[in-house]
């Protein structure tokens, strides 16, 4: 299992699949020296893997009569002359079709449709000069067979075209593999279009199993075929040619199919590793779309996902801004939002002279007075694990119970309530607050249309509750609750009050007990000794 820090690594140190292509925001120049480190290494290497293989298979595999003196002169010389021209034309001339292809690059610009089109067939075109170079020294070297010594044309051609197609699959994969980093540029901002490459998935499979498979096999059958036909081969000679295709058969298709896993592999692994951070909570994860087959298209629907899922968190957490996360969360997890009987407790806060302050103070100031005052409510709501339902002008409705369940609703209010009564006295002198708590059941749920609905409770206790900060604002505590709040909290909280009048506030009929916090508390709800 990749853990998060190994995934980071990969993602950040090893965004193409290997550190051979260097980190993502490389510079151009950088790119640039390792991409022609890169494919030189890599054409050189390839062209050695054919030439090995062709020379195991003239001297070892297909009988025939032995080269003449000429020929073997001819060989000797031009077999070495003509690698090293192919090789320098080879370079130049993948090195100039490359820096075509690619001059957006050096631009520092994105790439144009063409130009993705292009770069992500750029290996192919490098391939078809490999293919080119190789066939020409096949033409050539069967020709000068065809006229010093006739009987090993078939032979001579025969290895190096077999050669070509070695070198040329593995040349495909290596150059693939080098311009991964280009790719990623190209397909920054889209994802790789359909039928792009010549060699999708499925096609690139049977490519290379015809390279590493068939090719050999067909090599030994091929073999079979000319000693029967020469009839003098011994049993010896015989085994020596199936030891050596053998060989070269599991060689070249191990190799094949190494490289061919790598390039499958390695895109699948940058969207394993992208989605372990995001299963750990970090959505702002891009990885580099390299590949420009179906690959590509799982790279590029990953980017897209996280970006859907980046925008939804974005759109849940301003949602939570306007109407409170306890909200989403219900709306996203449950059905409950309906509307539903519960039992919460309810705590109103009033400012006390509003309407002067506004008369009296720069439109400014009253805003950030507002600002700073409802911080102060929101603080302390959240820390009882309330909900602020409503800002209503300079008054704030929170509750305690819906739409997020808590074991004491009735306590957290009034633990919210002292605390807002001693902070808004500390923190905001120049303005003053009743606080009104209580607690009843009520209807919760969601009202309006089903273009615009509120989350909201209806019911006697929240018109209690501002009634009760009206009392309030003529307190010295500037707060109040009801007895029967005080009753329904837990034993700890209920200490820290003391019973009151029985008073009929505007709206009831009936008297409602008032409770305020005990002076020994001095409003404190982090005191929780019980008054002597």
């Amino acid at each position: 299992m990749t853990s998060h820090g190994d995934a980071e690594l990969v993602l950040n140190r090893r965004p193409f699949g290997s550190w051979l292509l260097g980190p993502a925001d490389q510079s151009t120049r950088m790119l640039r020296i390792r991409l022609r480190v890169l494919m030189t290494t890599f054409s050189i290497g390839t062209n050695l893997i054919g030439a090995a293989v062709v020379f195991v298979l003239a001297v070892f595999v297909l009988p025939g009569p032995p080269l003449s003196d000429e020929l073997q002169h001819i060989e000797a010389i031009g077999v070495p002359a003509y690698f090293l021209l192919a090789l320098i034309v080879g370079v130049v001339w993948s090195s100039r079709v490359a820096l075509r292809y690619t001059a957006w690059v050096d631009e520092d610009r994105a790439a144009t449709r063409k130009e993705q089109i292009s770069t992500l067939r750029l290996p192919l075109r490098l391939t078809v000069i490999e293919a080119v170079l190789w066939m020409v020294a096949t033409i050539a070297f069967t020709a000068v067979t065809v006229v010093i010594q006739p009987e090993n044309a078939l032979r001579i051609a025969v290895t190096i075209f077999d050669g070509m197609i070695v070198t040329c699959a593995v040349s495909y994969l290596l150059t693939e593999f080098a311009l991964r980093p280009v790719a990623a540029r190209a397909l920054a901002d889209a994802a790789p279009p359909r039928r792009l490459l010549a060699f999708g998935l499925k096609a690139r499979v049977v490519l290379f199993w015809a390279a590493g498979s068939a090719t050999p096999v067909a090599g030994l059958m091929l073999a079979a075929i000319l000693a029967l036909i020469d009839g003098t081969v011994s049993a010896t000679r015989l085994s020596v040619m199936i030891l050596a295709l053998g060989i070269v058969a599991i060689g070249m298709g191990w190799l094949l199919i190494l490289l061919s896993a790598r390039s499958v592999v390695a895109p699948v692994r940058s969207v394993r590793n992208a989605l372990t951070l995001i299963g750990e909570g970090e959505l702002n994860i891009r990885i580099p779309v390299f590949d420009g087959t179906e690959l590509g298209s799982l790279q590029a629907g990953f980017n897209r996902m996280a970006a859907g899922l980046r925008e939804r968190e974005r759109i849940r957490e301003v949602f939570g801004k306007y109407v409170g996360p306890e909200v989403v969360r219900e709306a996203l997890t449950s059905d409950r939002l309906g509307g539903e009987e519960r039992f919460v407790a309810v705590l109103f806060v009033d400012l006390v002279g509003s309407t002067k302050l506004a008369a009296e103070r720069p439109p400014v100031e009253v805003v950030q007075l507002l600002n700073r005052f409802f911080a102060i409510v929101v603080d302390e709501v959240a820390r009882e694990g309330g909900f602020v339902n409503k800002f209503a002008g300079d008054a704030s409705l929170a509750i305690f119970g819906a739409p997020a369940e808590l074991i004491d609703p009735a306590g957290a209010a009034l633990r919210a309530g002292r605390a807002l009564s001693r902070r808004l006295s500390a923190e905001l002198p120049e303005a003053t607050a009743g606080i009104g708590v209580t607690a009843g059941i009520v209807v919760a749920g969601t009202v309006g249309d089903v273009r615009r609905l509120e989350y909201t409770v209806i019911g006697d206790p929240v018109n209690e509750a501002a009634r009760l900060s009206e009392l309030a604002k003529g307190t010295p505590s500037r707060l109040i609750a009801s007895m029967s709040a005080v009753e329904d909290a837990g034993p700890t909280e209920g200490a820290h009050w003391q019973p009151g009048d029985r008073v009929t506030v505007r709206g009831r009929s009936e008297p409602t007990q008032l409770a305020s916090p005990r002076p020994a508390d001095g409003g404190d709800p982090r005191r929780t000794a019980s008054p002597s």
